[in-house]
């Protein structure tokens, strides 16, 4: 199981800071979408430039112009970038095909996805490298995890790897083992803490 970062809640400064606290204990750190939103793709390119070793994952939630769009995200510096599952089927496919012939990786994105089970059926078929289950802020405002909806994708792919995010804590540590994804994308539960380091070390010491 490798551990993401999601890093929404900085400016680029704060995220290279996050990033050196943590970099021992994460796997894939995760430019998220407010970075991609307030400081554009040059501030994934200065990460890139300050952590030319490490695997970065841009969140651009593509919807549209796929194969421009993934283009951009590994121009700049990523390794990683995600599709919405509520997409085109063409503009998935496209990204996937964009991806792979940059020797680089798709994730597909759930969150607002309606039949989770088909749709998945249909991600694993245009071979995606991830999906992710995401029960978003909106969502976990009101209660919502994302381990039901994540039990369902597991059981629906074949050959992709599966990612789960939305509001994980620490305490959930069994019910993370249980579903037991390729990929467990951790956001504030270490980006906001008071001790990111300890934070981010201890998730790899209880998940292995």
């Amino acid at each position: 199981m490798k551990l993401q970062l999601a890093i929404d809640l900085e400016d680029v400064q704060g995220a290279i800071a996050l990033i050196e606290k943590t970099k021992d204990s994460i796997d894939i750190f995760e430019y998220g979408t407010p970075l991609v939103i307030n400081f554009g793709l040059e501030g994934l390119q200065k990460i890139r430039e300050t952590f030319p070793d490490i695997t970065l994952l841009a969140d651009l939630k593509i919807m549209d112009v796929a194969s421009y769009e993934v283009g951009q995200a590994f121009k700049y510096g990523a390794d990683i970038t995600t599709i919405l599952g509520v997409a085109e089927d063409q503009s998935i496919q496209d990204a996937v095909k964009a991806a792979h012939e940059a020797g680089k990786e798709l994730l597909v994105d759930m969150i607002g996805v309606r039949d989770v089970a088909t749709r998945a059926r249909e991600i694993d078929a245009f071979g995606a490298d991830y999906i992710s289950t995401h029960t978003g802020y909106d969502l976990q405002a009101l209660g919502q995890d994302p381990f039901e909806e994540f039990s369902v994708i597991k059981a629906n792919v074949t050959n992709t790897k599966t990612a789960i995010a939305g509001g994980i804590k620490l305490a959930a540590a069994d019910e993370i083992k249980a579903a037991n994804p390729d990929l467990l994308i951790i956001g504030g539960a270490i980006a906001t803490v008071d001790d990111p380091t300890a934070a981010a070390a201890e998730f790899k010491k209880v998940l292995g």
